[in-house]
């Protein structure tokens, strides 16, 4: 089917992957349909196309009933929700584990061509972390119901919107410290968001995708502390960088987690424990012809609004 006679069903098209990756289906000609409790908060995304091209619809509940009528006459899916830390109305069991399974029945049922469910790495049924166990469930669910979708697990993913050095550089403008969790040792393969959102088109490209799991990671690791000093390099400050030892980092969380849009929760620094890498044992970005961007390339494309004396001025290319 050529692209611009698809119509794609984006779950999350709001969020910082989503965005990227509707826009990229946008050029194609695609009809873009983006579920959503708040489709008014989805405006930005219609300049992306042209007028109708790109559909914001309301979903409440999220129910059977609903999903069914979303998904309903589209030809791919791909689910795009996550959440980094549990609240009473969303748990990783429901969001992470449930709903992708929903998600995905609701699409065999519909007829939908293509299925794409984009995990994490390091989802793992046997994790400490709940995060990392949901995240395997989920999986498992979409492959019960939907055995030919493609699950795509990204590593700590960066850009523009990131929560990962947006948060780091807002912290160095007010603290003189920057925390290093279990000394910053644990190792992560930063990918770029443009580069998930193109693995994800070609994706969607390529009949043998179907039934696949991938990996998408940067061209390079590092260790957490190696991540810091390179945002703080970039931004051009000097902060301290602590060392802070698990249980601390735990007890810590314990009292971080009653705050709205937590910093840290004791989930999280399980999951900091292992490592975030490539295993070398399932097919990647370059793979599928890409070529991945390290953040020392991205990173002065979007952080100068950190930088030390308010630089400004710099070609910003989101590609």
């Amino acid at each position: 089917m050529a692209a611009g006679n698809m119509t794609a069903v984006v779950f999350g098209g709001g969020g910082f992957i989503g965005r990227h990756l509707v826009r990229r289906l946008a050029k194609t000609g695609a009809v873009v349909r983006v579920p959503s409790r708040h489709p008014t908060w989805l405006a930005f995304l219609r300049t992306a196309g042209v007028v109708g091209q790109i559909v914001p619809e309301l979903v409440g509940a999220y129910d059977d009933e609903e999903l069914a009528a979303t998904i309903q006459g589209a030809d791919v899916v791909i689910n795009l929700i996550g959440i980094l830390a549990e609240t009473r109305r969303n748990s990783f069991e429901r969001i992470h584990a449930a709903l992708p399974g929903r998600i995905a029945a609701a699409a065999a049922s519909a007829g939908v061509r293509q299925l794409v469910q984009v995990s994490a790495l390091g989802a793992d049924a046997h994790s400490v972390s709940a995060y990392a166990r949901s995240k395997a469930a989920g999986e498992e669910a979409v492959k019960v119901a939907f055995p030919q979708a493609t699950i795509i697990r990204p590593s700590i993913v960066f850009g523009p919107e990131d929560q990962f050095f947006n948060r780091f550089a807002a912290m160095s403008q007010i603290s003189p410290i920057l925390p290093l969790i279990g000394g910053g040792h644990t190792r992560f393969q930063p990918v770029y968001v443009g580069d998930v959102a193109d693995g994800i088109m070609k994706v969607l490209s390529s009949p043998e995708a179907a039934g696949k799991t991938y990996e998408f990671g940067g061209p390079l690791t590092y260790s957490f502390r190696e991540l810091m000093e390179l945002l703080l390099a970039e931004i051009g400050i000097k902060r301290l960088l602590a060392p802070v030892p698990w249980k601390l980092a735990s007890f810590q969380a314990r009292f971080a987690e009653f705050l709205p849009g937590p910093p840290l929760t004791r989930d999280q620094v399980e999951l900091l424990k292992q490592d975030n890498v490539l295993s070398g044992s399932a097919p990647g970005l370059t793979d599928l012809g890409i070529q991945p961007a390290a953040p020392e390339l991205i990173l002065p494309t979007f952080l100068d609004r950190f930088h030390k004396g308010g630089r400004t001025g710099l070609q910003r290319t989101y590609p």
